[in-house]
């Protein structure tokens, strides 16, 4: 994942891409600001694929919300900036999955950690977790959750 990240910068740099360069930046400062707080816990190892999938996206659904905020304050040309971001970040976030893959997953987590309840909650999110992560949004998922497990 690094590795497609510098690439990319570079390639950006290259064509004298400034938007993209810039929101590529912003990518590798937050991996970086990451490990730098893992190596303040005492860990000296960087963060791995996973934890970035995690930083992509968190980057995209704070981007999200400020587009929404924009548009509804009238600031378009900002919201587009906005938009423009995501669609850089996204290039590389696995696909996300529709409604009914999400389903599905949600059922086979279920079976997996064999939960019967809303106290297995934990465990069916850790596991989609374990295998989703980037591929889907874990706040809709946890509603999803816990109307199955309630």
């Amino acid at each position: 994942m690094r590795t497609r990240l510098n690439e990319a910068l570079k390639s950006a740099m290259k064509q004298k891409e400034a938007a993209r360069l810039s929101t590529l930046r912003l990518i590798t400062a937050a991996i970086k600001d990451r490990d730098i707080a893992k190596r303040g816990e005492g860990d000296d190892a960087e963060v791995g694929d996973d934890e970035i999938l995690a930083i992509l996206g968190k980057m995209v659904k704070q981007r999200q919300e400020s587009a929404r905020i924009y548009e509804e304050g009238g600031r378009l040309e900002l919201a587009e900036k906005e938009l423009g971001e995501i669609t850089v970040i996204e290039e590389f976030l696995p696909r996300q999955l529709s409604d009914d893959e999400v389903a599905a997953a949600v059922e086979k987590a279920v079976g997996a950690v064999g939960a019967d309840s809303i106290r297995d909650m934990g465990r069916v999110m850790g596991e989609l977790k374990a295998h989703y992560t980037g591929q889907m949004d874990f706040g809709r998922v946890g509603a999803m959750v816990k109307a199955r497990l309630g």
